[in-house]
């Protein structure tokens, strides 16, 4: 079995009574863990021998650190590594070159190298400290001289444990086999300096939350809800990263409510805490944040039952669709609660959040088209949509026309099911409508009967704004009555240009 370090023991200097005393010991590796680490040792043999070789024969270390430990512990796939060492970014390359495929230094400022061998990425970064000053959003990088130092600055215990190379001894000295098997986020020090190092651990903790099913120990969520201000020294791209990984997590609604509960959000997405309507005694209505979070929970349920793979924009739009109620609510007589065009702001206050948080120019327009359309089929009733309605519906949706399916469906959280039977049978229906016209049509590639030479020539004029106009009249002309024979809507053509040209 693998050496382990006992936790508060450095291995350099001996036990650490810093934090109150000698600790238990952790747990021995179970059967199944101890058989993780070695299939991850196993299957990463070249590196484990060639490369923990080279290092140890020129007087170095070199341990997996971090998340490839935890997450073979936890019975995960592994995909890249992760390594540490006390060889500076120089020498790391001096050692690599000649035995790593390919070799890259974009990170090489952090003290990271990245190289390439045969199927496998791994970053190896010299141990290190990061800190943030008060006001800056970039850490300051020092290099330290032990692994025990490295291990210390990491965000939670269950990332602060490592497997030396070559001898594959586990090294953990925060206790993060124990936090492991409780399930729990914990920090290596006080949370209190591990946020304020990096604060954008805040938002990596909720995240872990949703990504692990781990919950937070009692002093990180203090430290959190206390240090969330701190999030606005992060980069907007930073944060938007972790949320990124937080919403296509097996539960984001986890990570979402502890950002709601912890006054993260308020820095972050501050739209979502104010859907949490006031409901009082005489304007009852739906509580709108337990409603976008329980249409983020069925779309995943649909997601899953359709075979797609974690939709990042669905899963915005979804939580996102109804952002726009704290703004549109008025009340009527009769204490009647109205959310009048609550989809067309909501489009916009979307694509505002998500702009500022750098999401890319696509997901944003996505999510603002999928908010600004979630109500459209309510227009439905029972089928009385003609086919051009029915064109139209799949025209403006166009790409997205899918993830509009799954988003409508998810959106109806009533608990009377004579009511949500009948809206699945509507929704039933105009899905097989549009797939019909599809078949007939094919939608997807809707065109006017004339293209654009077509028209210059009927109306025997040259290019100009006269012909866009006219390409629009004809593809409202082809969805309101479908495919027409040529002399028609050149007949039409001729009509619409004798009201429209000077």
């Amino acid at each position: 079995m693998p050496n382990t370090v006992f936790p508060g023991d450095d291995p350099e200097t001996g036990p650490d009574r810093t934090r109150g005393g000698a600790e238990p010991p952790p747990p021995e590796l179970s059967g199944a863990q101890r058989a993780a680490i070695s299939g991850l040792l196993r299957s990463i043999d070249t590196i484990a021998e060639e490369l923990g070789g080279r290092f140890a024969t020129a007087g170095h270390e070199l341990a997996i650190v971090g998340g490839p430990v935890r997450d073979a512990l936890l019975g995960r796939e592994v995909h890249d590594l992760d390594l540490t060492t006390d060889a500076v970014p120089q020498r790391i390359l001096e050692l690599v070159d000649g035995w790593a495929d390919a070799v890259w230094t974009v990170g090489i400022d952090f003290g990271t190298v990245g190289l390439r061998k045969g199927g496998l990425q791994v970053e190896i970064t010299t141990y290190r400290s990061e800190a943030y000053q008060p006001k800056s959003r970039k850490p300051e990088v020092s290099y330290g001289d032990s692994l025990y130092g490295d291990l210390a600055r990491r965000d939670f215990t269950v990332n602060a444990m490592a497997a030396r190379l070559p001898e594959q001894g586990i090294v953990d000295p925060f206790g993060g086999l124990a936090d492991l098997a409780a399930g729990v986020l914990r920090t290596p020090g006080r949370p209190e300096d591990s946020f304020s190092d990096d604060p954008l651990r805040i938002m990596r903790a909720v995240r872990f939350a949703a990504q692990l099913g781990f919950t937070l120990a009692p002093e990180v969520k203090e430290a959190a809800a206390g240090m969330a201000d701190r999030l606005a020294i992060v980069s907007a791209e930073r944060v938007r990263d972790e949320l990124v990984k937080l919403m296509l997590s097996p539960d984001p609604r986890t990570g979402i409510e502890l950002m709601v509960e912890l006054g993260i959000a308020a820095h972050v997405l501050p739209e979502i805490p104010r859907m949490r309507l006031e409901i009082d005694e005489h304007h009852r209505h739906k509580d709108v944040y337990e409603h976008s979070l329980t249409v983020l929970d069925q779309a995943i349920d649909l997601e899953r039952q359709r075979g797609m793979e974690p939709d990042l924009v669905l899963r915005l739009a979804a939580l996102l669709h109804d952002v726009g109620k704290p703004k549109t609510r008025a009340f009527e007589d009769g204490g009647r609660v109205t959310f009048h065009h609550h989809e067309v702001v909501g489009a916009s206050m979307s694509k505002s959040r998500l702009g500022a948080l750098r999401f890319p120019k696509d997901v944003v327009a996505d999510v603002g088209t999928l908010v600004s359309l979630h109500l459209r089929f309510h227009g439905y009733g029972k089928g009385e949509w003609t086919d051009s309605a029915v064109r139209r519906y799949a025209r403006d949706a166009g790409h997205l026309l899918q993830r509009l399916h799954v988003l409508t469906r998810a959106d109806c959280t009533t608990r009377n099911r004579r009511k949500a039977a009948a809206l699945a049978r509507s929704y039933d229906d105009i899905e097989r409508r549009i797939d019909t016209l599809a078949e007939e049509e094919e939608l997807n590639k809707i065109r006017p009967d004339l293209d654009g030479n077509e028209i210059q020539r009927i109306l025997g004029i040259g290019p100009g704004p006269l012909v866009g106009k006219a390409y629009r009249f004809l593809l409202e002309l082809r969805l309101e009555n479908g495919p027409m024979e040529k002399e028609a809507v050149a007949a039409e053509l001729r009509l619409w240009a004798a009201e429209h040209t000077p």
